[in-house]
């Protein structure tokens, strides 16, 4: 299934954008786990903050898992009410196959009979309840410790200061979290603020790069080959529309160094814990953690939604067209920020099951 993702934990996604709902199923969850509802609210919010166009509401029902503020061990069902489409709608747009959009390869795969309003099962708007799920696995694992933070390193051709892979801590991670727009550099936030705004007025759309770290993961985390944490971690950050690019560490810097450049050394420090005097493993050596930060970089396209008209296929008649969007989105960036954060949590806390002694 397309939409469940299991390992561990599992996660099931359901709804349309234009559906009455939209929802999602965690199971295998640990009982007995506090979970704190406005922290919950805070971390959904975010995804609101920062010029998000999403006609959904941010706090989700909660229809079973948890009672009196804990988890009980069974399936969490959450379910959060989308608000009625008011964007103008082609009359045609049923038919049309427009650029940027699923429209023409859903069409194919579910032979028509998608629900193609808003996008459909395709649409942005399920990432509320990934961004639920990993609320929830946050603040079970912020309770052993470890802490996951994401900020904007790029739009479009401006660049944020990047994490220190080394020396990043929860403090660091938590101080550009909890700002309104989440950079490390306000005055590149500034520059990324104005070239969005200039974006907008031209009818135009921006792309950009999230950088996110976990801290204090500890060493031994994951498993080789098909069921690495990059693996896991990656099949959930794909599941976030619009996102091209994933890397780890240095990534692809990486195929520019020689070996020795590229091997992160060990050592001993005074408090007897193994390290690695540079990071460009990114936290992960063979699928499993190593003990160091845990580094990423996510790389998403423009968004799909821009001003003015397109080129576009009625496949119905087979006829070219001409497509206006219902919404102009100039950048989504931001709004993805903590749909990130939620991705790598949700993998983090499946494998961190494994862990002894850690429910």
């Amino acid at each position: 299934m397309s939409s469940f993702w299991n390992n561990r934990i599992s996660v099931s996604m359901f709804g349309e954008a234009n559906g009455p709902a939209i929802g999602v199923t965690v199971d295998n969850l640990p009982s007995g786990e506090y979970i704190d509802a406005e922290e919950l609210a805070r971390f959904m919010a975010r995804r609101y903050s920062c010029g998000s166009n999403y006609a959904v509401n941010s706090m989700p029902h909660i229809m079973s898992g948890i009672f009196n503020d804990r988890t009980t061990g069974t399936p969490l069902c959450a379910f959060l009410q989308n608000q009625p489409e008011t964007a103008p709608q082609h009359s045609q747009a049923d038919n049309l196959v427009r650029p940027g959009h699923a429209d023409y390869t859903g069409t194919l795969r579910y032979r028509g009979f998608n629900d193609v309003r808003g996008g459909g099962h395709f649409s942005d708007r399920l990432t509320a309840p990934l961004c639920f799920a990993g609320a929830v696995c946050a603040q079970i694992l912020e309770r052993r410790g470890i802490y996951t933070g994401a900020h904007i390193l790029q739009i479009h051709n401006i660049k944020d200061n990047p994490f220190d892979p080394v020396n990043i801590t929860r403090d660091g991670v938590l101080s550009v979290r909890n700002k309104e727009f989440p950079v490390i550099s306000d005055r590149k936030g500034w520059e990324m603020i104005e070239d969005i705004n200039k974006a907008h007025e031209g009818g135009e759309s921006l792309g950009g790069v999230i950088e996110c770290a976990a801290v204090n993961v500890p060493a031994g985390i994951g498993s080789p080959i098909f069921d690495g944490l990059e693996n896991n971690i990656a099949q959930l950050i794909f599941g976030i529309p619009n996102v091209r690019g994933l890397e780890f560490g240095a990534g692809f810097t990486s195929a520019k160094m020689v070996g020795s450049q590229n091997n992160d050394e060990f050592y001993v420090n005074n408090h007897g814990h193994v390290l690695t005097r540079t990071n460009n493993h990114g936290g992960i050596i063979g699928g499993i953690s190593s003990g160091m930060p845990i580094t990423l970089r996510v790389a998403f396209k423009p968004s799909e939604f821009v001003g003015g008209e397109q080129q576009a296929v009625n496949y119905r008649d087979m006829t070219d067209e001409t497509a206006e969007s219902p919404r102009h989105i100039p950048c989504s960036v931001p709004a993805a920020v903590p749909c990130v954060e939620a991705a790598v949590n949700i993998a983090l806390l499946s494998h961190m099951l494994d862990y002894p002694n850690f429910c």
